[in-house]
């Protein structure tokens, strides 16, 4: 499940989005002040940005998205914040996805004879 696009989407959905600010404040500084930091601040989000597009289609690919919510997720990076909104939706997801996963071992446990592990319980269904 860590290691999952989704995951992975989520875990650069934040940086993308404080980059995305600060390249903003940079611009502002560059055209208000000497200091230039724009080549260096452009850099490292455009990293960030082709990284979020990358885990974003492998995500959308791997969770079967509908395209309305892909499309979402997508929008979320153009906008300044948006980010921060798309960190919160994949956490609030992944979240949901590890309470079914422990619904579920906890229903393959409950049929386990005294004893004996869910994992071998399961296996031992399947064979």
């Amino acid at each position: 499940m860590k290691s999952s696009a989704a995951h992975r989407l989520r875990l650069v959905s934040m940086p993308e989005g404080l980059s995305f600010i600060l390249l903003m404040i940079c611009v502002v500084l560059k055209s208000t002040t000497s200091f230039n930091a724009v080549p260096t601040m452009g850099w490292v989000h455009g990293i960030l940005f082709i990284l979020y597009g990358v885990f974003w289609l492998q995500a959308w690919w791997q969770r079967r998205w509908s395209f309305w919510w892909a499309a979402l997720i997508g929008v979320l990076s153009l906008l300044p914040t948006g980010g921060f909104f798309a960190e919160r939706i994949l956490a609030r997801e992944e979240r949901a996805d590890a309470e079914a996963l422990r619904a579920a071992g906890a229903a393959a446990g409950a049929g386990a004879a005294p004893g004996e592990a869910a994992g071998e319980a399961a296996s031992a269904a399947v064979a």
